[in-house]
């Protein structure tokens, strides 16, 4: 079971690291890559087919501005594609839409502007569909973050 992560831009790169560090958490292998839709198109295809060869199974895919990275990603494979819009002009509301209004037949699963995390744990949603020990790992997630909670705030607040 392995993902890959990419983005557009080195200043990206802490954005993108809640993505690995959801993937870590669950021992999901993952590769991370600088690419640019715009400025390396043949590069991305070209390591777009070789992950493909090599078993990933799903890409979680960082952009800003423009944001046409994920999008690209998803006219180039069939594998899953998770876009993360990156916040950089307008609050990343640019970002987002570009992301979201894919045409019809090219769906970008989306999530919310610099949540990273959220797309790893996408992703490990979508693994543990195959995969029952990844299934196991996050039902105990699920439940220690219930307990968590519920310890820390379960008792009422003071305001």
């Amino acid at each position: 079971m392995k993902v890959a992560i990419f983005f557009g831009s080195k200043s990206d790169t802490e954005v993108m690291r809640g993505a690995a560090n959801c993937l870590k958490e669950f021992g999901v292998e993952y590769k991370a890559f600088i690419l640019s839709a715009h400025r390396v198109p043949e590069k991305l295809e070209e390591t777009l087919k070789e992950i493909e060869k090599e078993g990933y199974e799903v890409i979680i895919a960082g952009a800003g501005l423009a944001a046409h990275l994920p999008g690209v990603i998803a006219s180039q494979t069939i594998l899953p594609v998770i876009g993360v819009p990156v916040k950089a002009a307008i609050e990343g509301l640019d970002a987002l839409l570009s992301i979201v209004q894919m045409p019809k037949s090219i769906p970008v699963a989306t999530v919310g502007i610099n949540n990273s995390y959220n797309a790893g744990m996408l992703a490990v949603q979508m693994l543990s569909l195959k995969y029952p020990e990844i299934k196991e790992k996050l039902v105990d997630f699920r439940i220690n973050m219930k307990k968590k909670f519920i310890e820390e705030n379960g008792q009422g607040v003071e305001l």
